[in-house]
Formats: C-alpha cells, sequence, structure tokens
C-alpha cells in the first residue's frame, strides 16, 4: 500500500491531538481532546498518565475514522510532548504509581533550595546548561522517591521505570508490558538535568546528587531515528504495524516545524507558556542573561544541535485563567474583542506570575500582580493588559537572547494558538520593533514531530524540501513611536520588580 501520509501525536499540556500530514506538508486530518488537571495543594499541577494514554489511542482512533484513511497509507508516526513532566510506572502492569507531575508544579522547591546552597547555582549549568529549578525532571524524580516508599522499593527492585510523556507513549505504542521500548530522545533527555549536555548521555554524578538509579532511565536515541525506535503494536487503534521514529520535545518540535535549522534563526510558540529558541547550531552556547541552553535536534547520524531557550511559564493559560475564573469572555478568543474595546491599556500592567517567573528571571517567590489600578479601569482595559503580559514577557527574553548570542534578530517565527490573535501579534512586533512573521501552518509542534519521523523513513528525502514547503501567511510591521515603546516597556520592569520575592 503506498505511504501517503505522516503521522503526528502532540501530547500538550492541556490536550493531545493526532495530526496527519501528507507530502505538502498540509494537514490531511485530525482530532483533539482534553484531559484533567489536577491542583491539589497550592503550587501543585498534576496530569492523569492513564487517562492521556487513553485519549491518545481515541484521538488516532478518530483521527483515521474522520479521514477514511488506512493505517497501511502511513508511512510513520512521530510524537511531540510537553517536556519535563514525570511520570513513574510499573513496567510489568502497566500502571504509574502516581499522577504525573507537571512541569509547572512547584513541590520541589525546597529540594532545588537545598542542592542550591549546597552546591550553588552555577553547578548544573555547566553540565546542562539549566538553572537549578522547580521546572526540571530530575528534582520531580527525586520528590517522588523521597515522598513514596512504595516507588522507592521500587525502584530499587527494578520494578519502576521512569519517563517523560514521550517515553510514556512510545512505551505503551510498541506494545507496554509485553515488550514495549523504554526510549527518550535528546532533547526531552536535555530537560530532565540528568543528561550531560556535551557527550549527551545520563551523567553519574549528577545521578548521584539526585539519588535516582541509571536503571529506571529510557535509553537516549536521536530525535529523527532511522533505526525506529519500534513498531506499533496496538492492534485496537492499528491495523497495521507502523514504525514509531521520530521524538522532540514540544519546543523544539516547533523550531524543527518552523524550519530554523540554521544558526541564528528563532521562533516563538505561543502555547499554554511561551517559549522563545533560537538555533545556535552546533556550539552550545551558556548563557549569562536567564536563559537556557537546551538540545535542538539530532537527526539520525548527524551531530545534535543546539539551542538558547527562553521559557515563560504562562500565556494561553493566563487567557484560559481569565475566561473560567471571572466569566467576562465565553472562549478565549472573544478576549480580542474585549481588548479592542480600549484604545490602549490604560495604565494597567498584569505579571502573571502564578508559578513563580520563568527566564529570565527564575525566582520561584514571585506572584502575580495586577498594577495600575485606577476607577478609569474597566474589563477591556483587564483584556488588554492580559494580552500585552505575553508580549512584554516575549521582549525580556528576545533581548537576552541578543546579548548572549551576539546577534540582531530582525524578524521572528511565531506560531501556536495565540498566534490567531492580530491584537497581540502587532503589540509584539510594536514592542520588539521587528518583524513578526506567521505561517500558513501554525500547528509547527505537530509538523516537526512528522518531520522527525518522515525523514527517519525517507518519506521527505531531506531538509531542502522541508524548508521549500514553509509559507508566510501573515506579517506584523513595527508601527509603535521608540519613546512610547520604552515608556512602556519601563512601565513593564517597574511592574516586575513589584511581583518579585513575594513569598518569603
Amino acid at each position: 500500500m503506498q505511504k501517503k501520509y505522516v503521522g503526528a501525536i502532540d501530547q500538550g499540556t492541556t490536550s493531545t491531538r493526532f495530526i496527519l500530514f501528507n507530502k505538502s506538508s498540509n494537514i490531511v486530518s485530525s482530532h483533539q481532546l482534553e484531559h484533567k488537571q489536577f491542583y491539589p495543594k497550592p503550587g501543585y499541577v498534576e496530569h492523569d498518565a492513564l487517562e492521556i494514554w487513553q485519549n491518545t489511542k481515541k484521538v488516532i482512533f478518530q483521527t483515521l475514522q474522520k479521514s477514511k484513511i488506512n493505517a497501511g497509507e502511513i508511512a510513520a508516526i512521530g510524537i511531540t510532548n510537553q517536556r519535563e513532566t514525570t511520570v513513574l510506572w510499573n513496567p510489568e502492569t502497566g500502571i504509574p504509581y502516581h499522577k504525573a507531575v507537571v512541569w509547572q508544579d512547584m513541590r520541589t522547591d525546597n529540594i532545588c533550595q537545598k542542592l542550591s546552597a549546597k552546591l550553588g547555582e552555577d553547578f548544573f549549568k555547566k553540565k546542562t546548561g539549566l538553572p537549578l529549578s522547580t521546572y526540571f525532571s530530575g528534582p520531580k524524580i527525586k520528590w517522588l522517591l523521597d515522598n513514596d516508599p512504595e516507588s522507592k522499593k521500587a525502584a530499587e527492585n527494578g520494578k519502576l521505570l521512569f519517563g517523560t510523556m514521550d517515553s510514556w507513549l512510545i512505551w505503551n505504542l510498541t506494545g507496554g508490558i509485553n515488550g514495549g521500548k523504554h526510549i527518550t530522545d535528546v532533547t526531552n533527555a536535555s530537560r530532565t538535568m540528568l543528561m550531560n549536555l556535551e557527550n549527551l548521555q545520563w551523567d553519574e554524578e549528577l545521578l548521584g546528587i539526585f539519588e535516582i538509579p541509571n536503571k529506571i532511565l529510557p535509553e537516549i536515541r536521536p530525535s529523527s531515528d532511522s533505526d525506529l525506535y519500534g513498531y506499533s503494536k496496538v492492534p485496537e487503534i492499528f491495523s497495521q504495524k507502523i514504525p514509531i521514529c521520530g521524538d522532540l520535545g514540544d519546543q523544539q518540535a516547533a523550531l524543527f516545524g518552523q524550519n530554523c535549522l540554521k544558526k541564528g534563526e528563532a521562533k516563538n510558540t505561543y502555547g499554554t507558556g511561551c517559549f522563545l529558541l533560537m538555533n545556535t547550531g552546533l556550539e552550545i552556547v551558556y548563557s549569562t542573561h536567564g536563559l537556557l541552553t537546551t538540545v535542538a535536534c539530532q537527526i539520525d547520524k548527524n551531530p545534535a544541535t543546539y539551542a538558547l531557550e527562553g521559557s515563560i511559564a504562562i500565556a494561553g493559560s493566563l487567557v484560559q485563567w481569565f475566561r473560567d475564573n471571572f466569566g467576562l469572555i465565553t472562549s478565549s478568543e472573544k478576549i480580542e474583542k474585549l481588548a479592542r474595546s480600549v484604545e490602549d491599556n490604560g495604565g494597567l500592567y498584569f505579571v502573571p506570575a502564578f508559578s513563580g517567573l520563568f527566564a529570565p528571571h527564575w525566582n520561584n517567590s514571585a506572584r502575580g500582580i495586577l498594577v495600575g489600578l485606577t476607577h478609569f479601569i474597566n474589563k477591556g482595559h483587564m483584556a488588554r493588559a492580559i494580552l500585552e503580559a505575553t508580549a512584554f514577557q516575549t521582549k525580556e527574553v528576545f533581548d537576552a537572547m541578543m546579548k548572549d548570542s551576539g546577534l540582531d534578530l530582525k524578524h521572528l517565527k511565531v506560531d501556536g494558538g495565540m498566534t490567531a490573535n492580530d491584537l497581540l501579534m502587532q503589540f509584539q512586533a510594536d514592542i520588539l520593533d521587528v518583524q513578526v512573521i506567521r505561517p500558513v501552518i501554525t500547528e509547527t509542534t505537530a509538523l516537526g514531530a512528522a518531520y522527525a519521523a518522515g525523514l527517519a523513513v525517507g518519506f521527505w528525502k531531506d531538509t531542502d524540501i522541508l524548508a521549500a514547503n514553509w509559507k508566510a501567511d501573515n506579517c506584523w510591521q513595527p508601527a509603535m513611536k521608540s519613546e512610547h515603546r520604552k515608556y512602556e516597556y519601563s512601565r513593564w520592569q517597574k511592574a516586575i520588580q513589584r511581583s518579585l520575592d513575594w513569598v518569603e
């Protein structure tokens, strides 16, 4: 049967999707399901990994049903995932020992503080490119093993596996308890605080510090692997075995899907959080301005490429919070109309430090604030301040990236759900003073995973073909006067200072 499509599983923070792409990189069919968010304590965020696996099977099944495409027409499947979210499960039963600890979760703050006091803040940066933070998987694994005697004993007895969501899905897709493959890729491994950036292997010294046994960790493989991770063994959704051979953390997948394959190319993804990445090529650039150094991708036997990243915890989720907690809009899309009901923010600024601040501040003690309230302020001003918060946070990261890289970016490729908001995109161009470009296909995260899998099996011959498929949909040119830009940004920086170190 002719191979006409490549599938991508996009397992995100709030939902899971399956998308089928054709050779022209166009979406042929897709289906999406949300999963439940659990907040058992302040600062705790959890997911049910079993629910996510069931949803994954459902979205694949529904996509094939809607499109009437035969599984035999799918050349390969790639996976992209919310990074850092931590799952520990029993390989004999396939049941997680507890709910997955999500990347936003802050329960490991005490662990991080103790390690920082003992080893210094920069110890981990030298090996991993990452600051010591609640964000990453290593502290989460340690917390789970320290606080759950059953998991600790299972890890010692070889009855426990760790994985980020990609590993959990690959293991289930390739057989689960019947020989499932325990695998991750270099991009996801680089977000654990356990992998050495230079040799791309689990680091024994770091494992010792976190007291994590090596045997629970997945094998690290290239992001696009012609040797294949394995074949699908889920007969209830696939009538035939399909190669599983692409795996990228969501933001690296978006970088790849945006064809930012050369040194100095950058993209910003506006999703639950907001993530600005710049390709630094074969060079590992260690940040001195609050950014992360991470693996961009590894294509088969080629050397890995690296990236600088600015991670913002709250972006699209702020709009959802506004929708769900205040009821002033009935859907996230309606925030633009409400924001356009006023000419400007009315002097109102919103710092969404709900879980502290990520790049470039890395301040776990910051909390969200709304400043500049007067009798004049109405719901339109609040809507506008919420949108502008994402653009202001992006500027902070953008400026830090220019300083670290020594480059002067003239444009920024953007993707993700919030890029449908023209008001936000224009303000982003204005506050950055650069051109903002949205591609025709904004589902670049899933597209990047599809590209990784398709390249591994020869569905796409090389990356030149992928570059030819990329097309711009809309561009925004900066139109704000320099004096006004400086004024607005100075007010934002003033608001940021008032949010810092709120929690003692």
